[in-house]
């Protein structure tokens, strides 16, 4: 298991991308959902990426 794995902030934004994909998935509003989509799969991403850098 990572180090950011075990952080509480990166499992709650992981259940947050989860939600908008299920809430969104009927939504024909194709460029709406897609930037959704994209804004919360970058949180968990900029977590694990800066555990990676080992920054603070």
């Amino acid at each position: 298991m990572e180090a950011f794995e075990r952080l509480d902030v990166w499992k709650r934004s992981c259940r947050l991308s989860v939600e908008v994909y299920k809430l969104l998935g009927e939504c024909k509003d194709y460029g709406f959902k897609d930037q959704l989509f994209r804004s919360a799969l970058s949180v968990p991403s900029n977590i694990a990426e800066g555990c990676e850098r080992s920054s603070r």
